[in-house]
């Protein structure tokens, strides 16, 4: 067996604690062996034999180290990225990778100068009714794809506590850069590169000064119309997939626990991990020839972001494609842009 990947933290508050940690400390494909707290030193009440460093340097500086996870703030991704590319670590960036693609083709450069990997971490193709949503596009059921709707809403009426999420001068600030590199690469995914991308930015809620809503229409070959927006506002959310072709239609909600799950304790290793409960089936629309409506309600798979530390692990230790491709990630910041 392959020896695990040594993996460090760059940071341990809700993205450490909540979606890299449980995974990197419960698979054998790797060992968390540092995590970077400036203060509070909490990760060791949960993972004992973990190194706890005071600074970036110090971490990047452990030669054991192999993987770093970039999981700090937005503004801070390249830089720190970079930062460990030229110590020699793989990355693994959290969303989005940076802010504009001169800075993702810098990252990318760096790393094949130096024979290393950008990662990046775009968990949210494993949520299970993201995954459900694939499997009915897959299977041609809907025929051709003609208007599809891909939603991420909350309601969040107060500004943010952590200021630079709120300082429209700071780099990866706004819902756009927080909510929207999920459902846009979750779109770009299933359905490519876009022909044309329309973007509307808005702000509502009292006092904000970046954006808390976003829509963005991407437009594509042979008249397939995508729509991805995201709001802050939205006390009664609408179904988060909605998808029009020429033989039906499908709906599906947001409903993916593995979040809920990971933030009250659970484990990947557990054997509840990752199902949603009863009322979590999307519903399937489709007509027949004689015009009749069949509706069937389909179950959601299990969520599963193990597979996307699995897919980190296929890369480094057998050579196998990472699935996020380094593509996807610029016409996501093309978009973004």
């Amino acid at each position: 067996m392959a020896s695990p990947i040594q993996t460090g933290l760059l940071a341990y508050g809700m993205s450490g604690r909540i979606f890299h940690a449980p995974f990197i400390a419960t698979t054998p494909h790797f060992q968390l062996r540092a995590v970077v707290e400036r203060s509070r030193k909490q990760a060791a009440e949960r993972y004992p034999d973990v190194l706890s460093y005071g600074s970036v340097n110090e971490l990047l500086a452990d030669p054991e180290i192999e993987l770093v996870v970039v999981n700090t703030p937005n503004n801070t991704h390249f830089g720190l990225a970079r930062q460990a590319l030229r110590a020699g670590k793989h990355v693994l960036i959290e969303k989005p990778v940076t802010t504009t693609v001169a800075e993702l083709d810098e990252l990318l450069a760096l790393a094949r100068e130096r024979n290393l990997h950008v990662f990046g971490y775009q968990n949210r193709r494993w949520d299970s009714d993201f995954q459900l949503v694939r499997q009915v596009v897959e299977s041609g059921q809907l025929g051709q794809l003609t208007e599809v709707h891909f939603r991420f809403d909350r309601y969040k009426a107060t500004l943010n506590a952590k200021a630079f999420k709120e300082d429209p001068a700071t780099p990866g600030s706004g819902l756009s850069y927080d909510l929207g590199p999920h459902v846009l690469d979750q779109a770009l995914s299933l359905f490519g590169e876009p022909a044309q991308v329309h973007k509307t930015l808005a702000s509502h809620r009292p006092g904000s000064r970046v954006d808390d809503y976003f829509h963005l229409h991407l437009a594509y070959p042979g008249g397939l119309n995508v729509f991805v927006t995201g709001s802050l506002l939205t006390a009664a959310p609408v179904p988060a997939y909605v998808l029009h072709g020429t033989l039906g239609s499908f709906q599906q909600p947001r409903t993916d626990v593995q979040e809920t799950q990971l933030d009250q304790g659970l484990l990947p290793t557990d054997a509840t991990y990752g199902h949603d409960p009863a009322g979590s089936a999307g519903v399937l629309t489709v007509v027949a020839e004689n015009g009749e409506k069949n509706v069937t309600q389909l179950a959601t798979p299990q969520g599963n972001y193990p597979a996307l530390f699995e897919a980190v692990y296929q890369v480094l230790r057998h050579g196998r494609p990472f699935p996020v491709r380094a593509e996807e990630l610029r016409w996501q910041l093309q978009a973004l842009e």
